[in-house]
């Protein structure tokens, strides 16, 4: 059981990395905090789903649609309402979490639930680690989320775009002094994070099924997870990640899986209490200097 508890913890924590890190990276760059990321995560699995199934595409194709749709319409969404909020924190906030609610529950009125809403998996197989069963699905995740992390890493460091978004993301100002665009660049950032929660979709919900109330989940834990690690930072996401995700497992093996998602919260509350700007982050401290 100890064994299973550890393997199932690591594959946990890839799973939390994947849903947070499109969250971290446009709050990190553009300060925005997205509260519809939850909404789009659910908005890109029901198209997906939709073009599977209702028009029969062939199931690579409809991923293929639906991160690019979900990206255009994080675009937009910056576009005509952020846009006229931007620098408002509260405004930001009110703006992109209506926006999720409106998609979530849309998708309600039109009876979007039930289990038969699910995505096929990519492999459908599983494989023995000691004594425990592990489905290749999770382990495509997990090899996902090292992925990303890496991706990102080289996008950021090695390319022209990436390093504009460096730029902004560290001194706006000066970077608006070099030419570069704040707002096409916040843009981007939006639309990327809404990309990176269509890629967790795809390879997230086939391990469950579709549903309003996951968009939800999905923002609390992005927000426990970014919150935690500090709002911001890569290492943070990843850190807090393995944190949350083996505490999870642990709670769900030796307590109950009740109290799963009050570990979340309750990890939220104490690092808020011990240090505001999450375990990486320097924000609060600096304020406070100033």
């Amino acid at each position: 059981m100890f064994l299973g508890t550890i393997i199932y913890g690591l594959l946990n924590s890839a799973v939390l990395a994947v849903m947070a890190i499109g969250f971290n990276l446009t709050f990190g760059i553009s300060g925005v905090a997205n509260f519809a990321y939850g909404a789009m995560y659910i908005f890109s699995a029901y198209l997906s789903w939709t073009l599977f199934n209702l028009l029969e595409l062939p199931y690579w194709l409809a991923v293929c649609a639906s991160i690019p749709t979900t990206m255009a319409l994080g675009a937009l969404m910056y576009r005509f309402v952020l846009l006229r909020v931007r620098g408002q924190a509260l405004s930001e906030v009110i703006a992109t979490f209506g926006i999720g609610l409106a998609i979530l529950e849309l998708f309600n009125y039109l009876g979007f639930v039930g289990f038969e809403y699910t995505l096929p998996v990519l492999i459908d197989d599983s494989i023995m680690i000691g004594d425990t069963m592990v489905d290749w699905q999770r382990i495509l995740v997990t090899g996902v989320a090292g992925l990303l992390v890496a991706g990102l890493w080289a996008f950021t460091h090695y390319t022209r775009m990436g390093l504009a978004f460096r730029g902004i993301a560290q001194d706006e100002r000066t970077a608006l002094t070099l030419g570069i665009e704040s707002d096409r660049i916040a843009m981007l950032s939006v639309s990327l994070g809404c990309g990176l929660a269509a890629l967790a979709a795809t390879v997230i919900i086939p391990l469950g099924s579709i549903s309003p109330s996951e968009g939800y989940e999905v923002l609390i834990k992005a927000l426990a997870v970014c919150i935690i690690g500090g709002l911001g930072s890569t290492g943070g996401v990843i850190v807090a990640s393995f944190l949350i995700g083996f505490a999870e497992r642990f709670t769900d093996t030796y307590i109950s899986s009740h109290w799963t998602m009050i570990v979340s919260l309750a990890a939220i509350l104490l690092v808020l209490g011990f240090k505001p700007s999450g375990l990486f982050g320097r924000q609060k401290e600096l304020e406070e200097r100033i």
